[in-house]
């Protein structure tokens, strides 16, 4: 058996007005209660030292920079990373990261035990729109302001098994999940901000709570590994976002599950030796996939006519 005792900390609504002190105040109130319970890990949500910005539109470069860190751990996030080593519990936060040479990205880091730093992401699949939109309840600029993550889904060796992270509507694209899956990846750690109003497609709104189960729960299980999703919740600025934050095991069952739409720990002792009951049998994919039967997939973005697929995958107008 290997065992990771994982803990998602869940957070509340963060408040325009909160600082990163009254934020960082709260994840250590959070980490003390993941270590009380014999956490080793403690995964954070994304973007969660501050308020979700992306619904506002901003003119001005200087209000929208304070939402970035230009280092992390940085002076005012330092003490959640200090607390951390002193307890020997690895981390994994979602932050907005502003680089020195000025790009944006909404951004996760999986830190160690011991305080060093063992990978990072950036969110690769960007929801939402670019520009201005005043029709909307609420706006979802995050195409605006952050660029496409250029790391790709990595894995990284760490906790005693193999563990990848990504970010929100990432938990959406099967593909996300089947690269690190390639990897042999055994523990997914995925944070969220998702609203439950869609103002283009409102009548998806009563579905969030099941389509954000089930995108997980089939990962999982497709890929033989834990996922880890983890919320920021409720009422945030006056736009209702979904708690739904829960640990999933290789089988695709939710062995954990938050109750809240608060800061709220949920903890799970995980054996990742169960990946391999999977792995070495349903899905094989050294005996079972055929990837040149996929070529499409990578062919081509967007959706494309029966004749356009036949162009860009010569295979698929074979007929003997």
């Amino acid at each position: 058996m290997r065992i990771i005792t994982v803990a998602a900390a869940q957070m509340g609504p963060v408040a325009k007005a909160e600082n990163r002190r009254q934020v960082v105040e709260r994840l250590i109130a959070m980490l003390e209660t993941a270590a009380g319970r014999g956490a080793g890990l403690v995964v954070y949500p994304e973007l969660a030292l501050t308020t979700f910005f992306p619904r506002w539109y901003f003119e001005s470069e200087t209000e929208l920079d304070a939402y970035y860190e230009r280092e992390m751990p940085g002076p005012e996030t330092a003490p959640l990373f200090e607390k951390a080593k002193r307890l020997g519990i690895g981390i994994s936060i979602g932050y907005a990261e502003l680089t020195p040479d000025g790009r944006r990205f909404n951004t996760s880091i999986l830190v160690g035990p011991d305080g060093a730093l063992l990978g990072k992401y950036r969110k690769i699949h960007l929801p939402g729109h670019k520009e201005n939109e005043p029709w909307r309840a609420f706006q979802h600029l995050e195409k605006r302001y952050f660029l496409p993550g250029n790391l790709g889904f990595r894995v990284f060796d760490g906790f005693g098994g193999r563990i990848g992270m990504c970010i929100c509507n990432d938990r959406r694209w099967p593909e996300t999940y089947r690269v690190m899956g390639l990897q042999g990846v055994e523990m997914v750690l995925l944070g969220y901000n998702t609203p439950i109003h869609n103002p283009p497609a409102p009548e998806h709104d009563r579905l969030s709570w099941h389509h954000n189960s089930l995108v997980m729960q089939a990962a999982a299980y497709q890929n033989a590994t834990f996922v880890v999703g983890v919320a920021k919740a409720g009422m945030e600025e006056g736009v209702h976002h979904m708690g739904g934050t829960q640990i999933i095991a290789p089988t695709g069952e939710t062995i954990a599950s938050g109750v809240t739409e608060g800061d709220e720990v949920i903890v799970a002792d995980c054996d990742l030796d169960l990946c391999a009951s999977y792995r070495q049998s349903v899905f094989a994919f050294e005996r079972h996939r055929e990837p040149d039967a996929y070529r499409l997939i990578t062919g081509t973005k967007g959706c494309v006519t029966p004749e356009e697929a036949v162009r860009i995958d010569p295979a698929l107008g074979h007929e003997d």
